[in-house]
């Protein structure tokens, strides 16, 4: 895989977080290593919240048609209130 160079401009708060992030005081020695930590946890991030609907809705997937109740919206509505 070969490597991209992105360029991305940013000021304000951003920035400021940013230098927090990184140098003599910050967990990153660059900023590049602190985007692609976050890019890493975005992906992470993004499996465990697949994995968690996948193991939420597997029983429902499985479970037999009988075990279903049929509802309208009307129904939901007033369950909500």
């Amino acid at each position: 895989m070969t490597a991209t160079n992105i360029n991305v401009r940013i000021k304000g708060e951003l920035q400021a977080h940013l230098q927090q992030q990184i140098g003599e005081h910050g967990l990153y020695d660059n900023a590049s290593e602190y985007i692609r930590f976050l890019i890493r946890s975005d992906l992470k991030s993004r499996s465990e919240s697949w994995a968690w609907l996948k193991r939420e809705l597997e029983p429902a997937l499985r479970a037999d048609e009988g075990a279903f109740l049929a509802v309208t919206a009307e129904d939901v509505i007033q369950r909500n209130k």
